[in-house]
């Protein structure tokens, strides 16, 4: 397993479609810039055989610290970016098992 980053995946693209990477990287860096717009909205994007990602909100709960477990620490409630996977993409996943 190796971590892919932007930059990579920007190559990889302008490799297979034959686009230019400027070109590339601006549309990723588009489509990123909208899909944190809408989700920053509250907005719910979901994606056909790939997957929706949607904002949660985490309930406060009280975590421990590790090197003095006597210590409680309070982690405040908040909001997160929930992912869950469409049925191709599950599909996929369970192949990797």
């Amino acid at each position: 397993m190796q971590t892919i980053t932007k930059k990579k995946l920007v190559h990889e693209i302008s490799l297979d479609k034959g686009v230019h990477p400027n070109d590339v990287r601006v549309v990723i860096q588009a489509f990123l810039d909208k899909m944190t717009d809408y989700l920053a909205k509250g907005d719910r994007l979901e994606f056909r055989d790939f997957g929706v990602f949607e904002i949660v909100q985490r309930k406060q709960k009280i975590g421990r610290n590790p090197k003095n477990a006597s210590v409680a620490i309070i982690i405040p409630a908040r909001s997160a970016v929930k992912f869950t996977p469409g049925k191709k993409m599950r599909d996929l996943m369970g192949d990797l098992e």
